[in-house]
């Protein structure tokens, strides 16, 4: 994971702790939309990344939300939410999500990317 959080602070301009945390929210979305096949061997394979998810999903429920929380959370407009609450414009989303696919390629191959970019719509604009 380090040097992952070293690759997203770098792309996006940010502190390592801010991209740590965006890299849970994105890895948090990946694993509910599909906690096995690709997604679940990235996470065997890369040291620290099942963990990030499930700080950045315990921070979700913690913080609760109310009605218009729990309409936000869901799908890549929720994610979006999350990520914008960090401080994170449009621009930076997008290379965050380069660099953390980009990362997964290199992890799983170019193949399993696609399996999980075909599975989730909208998310292709990422990649």
């Amino acid at each position: 994971m380090d040097e992952l959080i070293a690759r997203v602070s770098t792309a996006i301009g940010v502190d390592a702790g801010v991209a740590k945390t965006a890299i849970g929210h994105v890895l948090a979305f990946l694993q509910k939309e599909l906690p096995d096949g690709p997604v679940g061997e990235f996470f065997e394979k890369v040291a620290g990344a099942r963990e990030a998810a499930e700080e950045s999903a315990a921070g979700a429920e913690a913080g609760g939300g109310g009605l218009l929380g729990g309409l936000l959370s869901g799908g890549l407009m929720g994610l979006a939410t999350k990520l914008n609450g960090l401080g994170l414009d449009m621009g930076q989303i997008q290379k965050l999500g380069h660099e953390v696919f980009g990362y997964a390629e290199s992890v799983v191959g170019k193949e399993k990317v696609q399996q999980i970019a075909n599975a989730i719509p909208g998310l292709s604009q990422f990649l």
